[in-house]
């Protein structure tokens, strides 16, 4: 039953999320919620981890809460089902519309649909700040540190900005994030 659960659910995640993983993430926290695969809180660190790590985010989220929840076979089944409807609608796309995308009426629907991803993403950051730096609306409670290192590494980007007159590598940044992060809040 669970692994019929993993298919339907990474299905879904993967049929409907526009934008790439970061305009996906509403749709995975509702998804994986909504079957009690983990909790909110957890969920949080996941998609943080699949921030850092090599690979697309709803990847190796799907990887982990698989494996999680039915070990290798759960792994691969919803991998695979988070990756099946984009590597189909890549494929029909790339056979049969390769010259409709330069047509004037396309190009005009894109516009608003980037413009409508950008807010979802958007929304999405602005969410994630929240809820790691204030707690959620039942128990509110404001991590300090968190909005201290959130400042901090804004600082350290932007100034890097100023000085080298190019940004940092995101590589970097991530990198110098997790080391504060385990400075910080230490091993849990």
């Amino acid at each position: 039953m669970i692994l019929l659960e993993l298919l339907l659910g990474f299905l879904e995640i993967g049929c409907f999320s526009f934008g790439g993983a970061y305009g996906a993430i509403p749709l995975i926290r509702e998804v994986v919620l909504s079957y009690g695969w983990i909790e909110e809180e957890k969920l949080s660190y996941m998609i943080a981890v699949s921030e850092s790590t090599p690979g697309p985010i709803m990847v190796n989220m799907a990887t982990y809460i698989g494996s999680t929840k039915a070990g290798v076979p759960g792994a691969l089944i919803a991998t695979f089902a988070v990756i099946l409807p984009a590597f189909l609608i890549v494929v029909l796309l790339t056979l049969l519309l390769k010259n409709l995308v330069k047509k004037p009426a396309v190009q005009s629907m894109m516009g608003p649909l980037k413009a409508c991803v950008a807010g979802v993403i958007l929304a999405t950051g602005a969410y994630m700040i929240l809820m790691n730096c204030v707690g959620s609306f039942v128990k509110a409670s404001v991590d300090v540190a968190a909005i201290l290192l959130a400042v901090a590494l804004a600082a350290v980007y932007y100034g890097s900005r100023k000085i080298l007159k190019k940004g940092m590598s995101p590589i970097l940044l991530i990198c110098l994030a997790g080391i504060a992060g385990v400075l910080i809040y230490g091993w849990q």
